[in-house]
């Protein structure tokens, strides 16, 4: 049994790494989107946070709140949608095969897996 019990803690050790490493990557991603005249740029972290967004002040010759609101939202989305498709990307490898993006929660989701992957191996040895 302690010969089942070092292995264990070994694969837990192995897997705990995987997932800290995977943390580690993910804590990089940023990614910026511009609009397509360059008058509005957002940058996002891996989590979709908005952590930077800049406003040319040429982009107040024309005052229309409404349009700027909606530049700026679909500016921020796109930045989003890269980061969140570069954080999956990064965390695939802890995924089940055929895992999406729209299914997934990288909080969760790839510790988890590796935690159930580890039991069926543990159940299989027995």
């Amino acid at each position: 049994m302690a010969r089942a019990d070092a292995a264990m803690v070994v694969d837990y050790e192995r897997m705990a790494e995987q997932v800290r490493a995977v943390q580690r990557e993910i804590a990089g991603i940023s990614e910026t989107s511009e609009s397509d005249d360059g008058l509005i740029a957002a940058t996002v972290d891996a989590r979709g946070e908005l952590v930077d967004l800049r406003l040319d002040p040429r982009i107040f010759r024309q005052p229309d709140s409404s349009a700027l609101a909606a530049e700026v939202l679909h500016v921020y989305r796109d930045a989003r949608e890269a980061a969140q498709c570069r954080a999956f990307e990064a965390s695939a490898a802890l995924l089940p095969r055929g895992a999406t993006r729209a299914g997934t929660d990288l909080d969760f989701d790839p510790a988890l897996h590796e935690l159930d992957r580890l039991s069926r191996a543990r159940g299989e040895d027995r």
